[in-house]
């Protein structure tokens, strides 16, 4: 597309893509709830309720400390290639963490705030921030990843090293391509599941619950890393003669 003269293509591509997005946001994520509401309704009639809940409360506390994991990596990474303390540029991220856990959201408009105060200059933070909010995803990755795991084990099914390895390239890939909105990337993630790791209707039902369940804090994860990777591009980017550089 990008070496094609024309655009209709383009055009229609991306009126395709809009399509997409609408469809998941108006129809599919509004209805979410009651299909995770006939998932565990099922569940209780069967009398798997109470293992189920168990194993949903043990997976967020593992997912939650390797968010935690991801985000010291993250900022520990870019602490040393800038040359500041990573802990103080993790500090001052925590509003755009604590207000995408609250709404779900990507909240550019804090993380943009807040990667200012990191010392991004404001030509680098307005193009990375807004790009990373749609192509960097790790943290709800992550999430997938560790749910899909954990729902493996669950249905007592073995877990192929090598599939899953093949698994977790793909879904990076497949990521780049989620749609922005709620859940958005579960159900990117559904065709993987399935092809890749064999999971059923009821599997798959299961995994968007256990997602959703903590849709937050992935987005979380995500949006914090962005800043992270906002002072990175930002030392690699170099000081422009005349261009200032934020306090």
């Amino acid at each position: 597309l990008a070496s094609s003269p024309g655009d209709t293509l383009q055009k229609g591509c991306v009126d395709f893509r809009d399509i997409v997005s609408r469809l998941i946001e108006t129809v599919i994520v509004p209805l979410l709830p009651l299909h995770i509401f006939g998932i565990f309704l099922n569940i209780t009639v069967s009398g798997q309720v109470a293992g189920i809940m168990s194993m949903f409360l043990r997976v967020i506390l593992v997912i939650f400390v390797l968010h935690v994991v991801l985000l010291l990596i993250q900022f520990s990474i870019a602490g040393v290639i800038a040359g500041k303390n990573p802990l103080r540029l993790l500090k001052n991220m925590l509003p755009a963490y604590a207000t995408a856990l609250g709404t779900q959201s990507a909240t550019i408009p804090v993380t943009l705030k807040q990667t200012l105060r990191n010392g991004v200059r404001e030509s680098i933070a307005v193009f990375t921030v807004p790009l990373c909010a749609t192509i960097h995803l790790a943290g709800s990755t992550m999430k997938i990843t560790a749910c899909a795991m954990a729902i493996l084990l669950m249905s007592g099914q073995a877990i192929d090293p090598a599939a899953f390895s093949g698994f977790i390239l793909m879904l990076g890939i497949t990521m780049v391509a989620a749609p922005g909105v709620p859940g958005g990337a579960i159900m990117a993630a559904l065709g993987l599941l399935g092809t890749m790791l064999g999971f059923d209707e009821t599997l798959q039902a299961l995994m968007i619950a256990l997602y959703i369940a903590m849709d937050s804090f992935g987005t979380a994860c995500n949006v914090t890393g962005d800043g992270a990777i906002a002072v990175i591009v930002d030392r690699i980017a170099g000081q422009r003669p005349g261009e200032p550089q934020n306090a």
